[in-house]
C-alpha cells in the first residue's frame, strides 16, 4: 500500500474505572502526493483536521489545528475543566494563527482546515466540530454520526431538495462552507456528551466516508475488537475504493483500563511539521 502510514496504539486510564482504548493512523492515500490530514490521541483528548489550501497550506493549517489541541493536554488540569469553552478557545487561537499567518505570506491565504475534537473529563466529553470531517460513535449495536457536515450538498440535504444518495453523486460534493480559515472567531458545533462503557468511537477524514458507505464502516467497527486493526482495515478499505484523498482515522473505546499509561501520540502532517503553541 502506498502511504505516509502512521499507526499507534495506545491504553491510558481516564480514571479508576473506565479508559479510553485507542489508535490512530494517517494515509496518504492513491492519488495524493502530500498528506494534509493531521491527528492527536491521548488518554483524554481525540482530533482529527483535514487542511485545505495551495502551497502546502493545507498542511499547515491542519498542523496548526491538531498541535494547538494536543497543547490542551499540557495547559488544562486533570479535572474540572470547562470542556466546551477549552476547545472554543483554543479553536479561536487556531482561527486568528492562520489570518496572521496568511496575511504574513501570500502564498498561504486561502488555506483552512476542517476539526473534530472529542475533549474527555471521565465518562463526560465535549465535541467540537466544523468542516467535513466526522465523528461517529458505535452503541448498542447501531453506529451514530454525531457530527454534522458542513457542505453544500448537506445542506441541499437539510432543505429537502435532494436525497441522501444523490448527495453522494453530486458533482459539488466536495464543497466545504465552513471550516478554519482565519475570518471570524472560527465558528463551532459544540456539544457535552456522555460516554458509556463498551461505545466506540469514529473521528476520520473525508477521505474515509467518501469511499467507504456506513455500512462498510458499522461491519468493520462491529467485527474488528481492536482498534488499531479496524483503523488499518478502514484506510485499507479506502484505498481499494480508489484512495482518491488522504485519510485519517482514530478508533476509540472507552472500557476498563487493560495495560500501562502512554504517551500522547500524533500522526499525519503534524507529525512532520513541529508547531510551538
Amino acid at each position: 500500500m502506498k502511504c505516509l502510514n502512521q499507526c499507534f496504539t495506545a491504553f491510558m486510564a481516564l480514571n479508576e474505572a473506565l479508559a479510553l482504548r485507542y489508535a490512530a493512523r494517517s494515509d496518504v492515500g492513491v492519488r495524493r502526493e502530500a498528506n494534509e490530514d493531521s491527528g492527536y490521541a491521548s488518554a483524554r483528548l481525540l482530533a482529527i483536521a483535514d487542511g485545505m489550501g495551495g502551497h502546502a497550506g493545507g498542511e499547515v493549517a491542519s498542523s496548526l489545528a491538531v498541535t494547538a489541541m494536543a497543547a490542551l493536554d499540557e495547559s488544562l488540569p486533570e479535572s474540572g475543566v470547562d470542556l466546551l469553552a477549552a476547545l472554543k478557545d483554543a479553536a479561536k487561537g487556531v482561527n486568528h494563527t492562520l489570518r496572521d499567518m496568511s496575511e504574513q505570506d501570500p502564498t498561504l491565504r486561502g488555506m483552512g482546515t476542517t476539526l473534530t475534537a472529542m475533549l474527555w473529563d471521565g465518562a463526560t466529553f465535549a465535541l467540537a466540530h466544523v468542516g467535513d470531517s466526522r465523528a461517529y460513535m458505535l452503541r448498542d449495536g447501531a453506529l451514530y454520526q454525531i457530527t454534522h457536515d458542513h457542505t453544500l450538498v448537506q445542506s441541499l440535504v437539510d432543505e429537502g431538495r435532494i436525497t441522501l444518495e444523490q448527495a453522494a453523486e453530486h458533482p459539488r460534493r466536495s464543497m466545504v462552507l465552513r471550516v478554519l480559515e482565519g475570518t471570524g472567531d472560527g465558528e463551532l458545533d459544540l456539544s457535552l456528551r456522555e460516554a458509556y462503557p463498551e461505545d466506540r468511537y469514529l473521528l476520520c477524514s473525508d477521505g474515509l466516508t467518501a469511499v467507504v458507505g456506513p455500512e462498510t464502516m458499522f461491519n468493520t467497527l462491529s467485527e474488528i475488537s481492536d482498534p488499531d486493526e479496524a483503523a488499518r482495515w478502514l484506510i485499507d478499505l479506502a484505498n481499494r475504493g480508489g484512495g482518491p484523498d488522504n485519510i485519517t482515522c482514530i478508533v476509540a473505546d472507552f472500557c476498563a483500563p487493560t495495560g500501562a499509561p502512554a504517551a500522547s501520540l500524533i500522526v499525519g502532517a503534524a507529525a512532520e511539521r513541529k508547531f510551538a503553541v
